[in-house]
C-alpha cells in the first residue's frame, strides 16, 4: 500500500482517485473548497463532478501541507492554468521527494510550455526528467464507473515510469508505459482542439462524415506539430493520440466536445464557458498552438479555423467553407513527411 496524494478534486482527480483507493492505496484528495472536502469526507460523494460513490479508503483535504505528508507519490490534476500556482505552493511546502505524476492535458498560451515543464519550473527540487505523465482515452465518468480503460504512462525516467504504471494498473484499468514524454502531453492537449471542432460540426447538423475528415485531418495537424516539436510520429498512433482524439471527438462526456457543440449551435464563447462550469483546456489549447503554429509556419487550418471562431467572433459554418475550399493537394504528403522523420538514415 502507498499513500498518494492526488491534487485536483475535479471529475478527473476523483477518478483517478477511485482507481488509486480499488488498488488498496491510502488517498488523499485535495480540493482547495472546504465545503467540497466536507462533502467527500461525511457521504463519500463528489456530485458535481462525478456521479458515483466514492471508495471510504479516499480521504479529502482543503489543506495542501497536511494532504502531502509523507506520501509516495503526488498525482496532480488541476487545470492547465492552475498549475503554476499550484506547484508553487507545493515547493514551499514539501518536505520529501515523491514521485511526480500529472495527468492535466493542455499547453500555457503565453509560453507555449507543456505542463511537466510547468511543474519542473516551479518545483526546485524536481528534474524535468523524473516527472511521469499519464495520459490515454480516458473518460472520467466511465473511469469513476470501472468500465474498462486503457492509458499511457511516460517519463524519462523509466523507474519512475514503472512504478506509475504499478500504482494504477488493475483488471479495468489498464497502463502502458513510454518513453515519448513529449508526444504523449501533445497527444493529450492538442486533440481538445479537434473536439472543439467536432462538437461545432455536430452542432452545425454537418454529420459523420464532416465528423470523420475532421477527425482525421486533425490527426495530422496534431502529428505536424509535435513531430516538429521532437515527438514521434508512432505515438499519436497510439492511446494518447488517435485513441485519445476519438474518444474526445465522439462522445457526449468530452467538455471540449460538448463546448463545442453549444457554439456550433450559435452559443457565444463566454456563455458556454459560463454553462459548463468546469475547464475547457481546448479553448486556451487553440490560442497556443495557433500562436506556435504561426511562429514556425507549421500548416494548421483547422486550428486557425478555430481560432477564427474563438478569438475573431467568426461564424464556424463560414469557417468550415474556408475549409472546404482551400486548394488542392495529395493527402499521403503528410504521412510520407512523418515517416521519414521517424525513420530517417
Amino acid at each position: 500500500m502507498q499513500k498518494v496524494a492526488v491534487l485536483g478534486a475535479g471529475s478527473w482527480g476523483t477518478a483517478l482517485s477511485i482507481v488509486l483507493a480499488d488498488n488498496g492505496h491510502d488517498v488523499r484528495l485535495w480540493t482547495h473548497r472546504k465545503q467540497q472536502a466536507d462533502e467527500i469526507n461525511t457521504t463519500n460523494t463528489n456530485k458535481r463532478y462525478l456521479q458515483v460513490n466514492l471508495p471510504q479508503q479516499i480521504q479529502a483535504y482543503d489543506d495542501l501541507e497536511k494532504a502531502i505528508d509523507d506520501v509516495s507519490a503526488i498525482v496532480i490534476v488541476v487545470p492547465t492554468k492552475a498549475i503554476r500556482e499550484v506547484c508553487s505552493e507545493l515547493n514551499e511546502k514539501l518536505r520529501h521527494q515523491p514521485t511526480l505524476i500529472h495527468a492535466t492535458k493542455g499547453i500555457e498560451p503565453e509560453s507555449l510550455k507543456r505542463v511537466s515543464q510547468l511543474i519542473s519550473e516551479e518545483m526546485s527540487t524536481y528534474n524535468y526528467e523524473d516527472i511521469v505523465v499519464l495520459s490515454g482515452p480516458s473518460h472520467a465518468e466511465e473511469v469513476g464507473k470501472r468500465l474498462p480503460t486503457t492509458v499511457t504512462v511516460s517519463s524519462v525516467n523509466e523507474q519512475n515510469a514503472t512504478f506509475t504504471q504499478d500504482l494504477f494498473i488493475n483488471e479495468s484499468f489498464r497502463v502502458y508505459t513510454s518513453t515519448d514524454m513529449v508526444g504523449i502531453e501533445l497527444g493529450g492537449a492538442l486533440k481538445n482542439i479537434i473536439a472543439l471542432g467536432a462538437g461545432i460540426s455536430d452542432g452545425l447538423g454537418y454529420g459523420d462524415n464532416a465528423k470523420a475528415a475532421l477527425i482525421t485531418r486533425g490527426l495530422a495537424e496534431i502529428t505536424r506539430l509535435g513531430v516538429s516539436l521532437g515527438a514521434s510520429p508512432l505515438t499519436f498512433l497510439g492511446l494518447p493520440g488517435v485513441g485519445d482524439l476519438i474518444v474526445t471527438c465522439t462522445s457526449s462526456h468530452s467538455r471540449n466536445w460538448r463546448a463545442g457543440n453549444l457554439l456550433g449551435k450559435g452559443h457565444k464563447l463566454d456563455d458556454v464557458l459560463e454553462q459548463m462550469g468546469m475547464a475547457v483546456e481546448g479553448v486556451r489549447t487553440t490560442k497556443a498552438a495557433n500562436q506556435f503554429a504561426r511562429e514556425q509556419q507549421i500548416e494548421m487550418p483547422i486550428t486557425n479555423g478555430l481560432h477564427q471562431v474563438l478569438f475573431n467572433d467568426k461564424k464556424p459554418r463560414d469557417v468550415v467553407d474556408q475549409l472546404m475550399n482551400r486548394s488542392k493537394r495529395e493527402e499521403m504528403d503528410d504521412l510520407a513527411a512523418f515517416i521519414r522523420t521517424d525513420f530517417r538514415d
